[in-house]
């Protein structure tokens, strides 16, 4: 089923986010849209369900490009098309286990809700609101893990450090990298990228597309007071 690709989905409503009366969680969005994922987070949130199925059915690797056939056409996603589609920084840090340790221990003390440290091995909850936002943010939208989504790891926690930091990072590859484990054959890398990918298939040649279809709302309850002017959950 499509819905097992967007479940889980973050879509940021930059607009709202930054006209709010919350420090904490506008100074989180200005980070992003320092970071350069701006553009890659606030692609219209549209799929094309039968073509992402179609997507990611057919989806492999060749020669570094991510291929499939979709309504029949062929499809070739490079990491310029990529990068150039979402205005994506290329140059910086590549890797996300070159991350600093430094930064990430300076990270730890930042987003903590105690003053001490946040555990790497622990919850989301340790951390200032604004920060479990943003947490939630680099996991479902950039990581794309599946799992428990309140679980701190290393890896979700080195993207957030990206942001909270200020590193240069190049997100260009990153989430390309993200992507071709998406299709890579044996990969336990979770689909994800609906929006992105659509907007994607609406640039290939001859590609003729059905019906699209907004990602329904869900509002986190827990959070209901922040979430619901912030941003649109896909559910099944």
């Amino acid at each position: 089923m499509a819905s097992a690709y967007y479940s889980n989905t973050v879509h940021i409503n930059f607009a709202s986010v930054l006209a709010m009366e919350n420090p904490g969680i506008v100074s989180v969005l200005n980070a992003l849209m320092a970071s350069g994922l701006e553009g890659f987070l606030v692609c219209p949130a549209v799929i094309y369900e039968s073509e992402l199925v179609d997507f990611f059915n057919n989806g492999s690797l060749r020669d570094d490009l991510v291929v499939s056939t979709v309504n029949g056409v062929q499809v070739d996603i490079s990491e310029q098309l990529f990068a150039e589609t979402f205005e994506l920084p290329v140059d910086g840090l590549a890797d996300l286990s070159d991350m600093p340790k430094d930064k990430i221990f300076d990270a730890r003390s930042i987003v903590s809700l105690s003053g001490e440290p946040v555990s790497l091995s622990g919850r989301k909850g340790q951390m200032k609101i604004e920060y479990r936002l943003l947490f939630d943010i680099m996991a479902k939208a950039i990581s794309v893990k599946a799992g428990s989504f309140n679980a701190l790891t290393v890896e979700k926690f080195s993207l957030l450090t990206a942001v909270v930091c200020g590193i240069r990072m190049n997100w260009a590859s990153i989430l390309f990298n993200i992507l071709k484990k998406m299709v890579s054959a044996g990969s336990k890398q979770a689909k994800g990228f609906a929006g992105q990918i659509s907007l994607l298939l609406e640039s290939i040649p001859n590609l003729e597309l059905g019906e699209s279809m907004e990602f329904p709302v869900r509002v986190d309850a827990q959070l209901a007071n922040l979430w619901c002017v912030c941003f649109i959950y896909s559910y099944i």
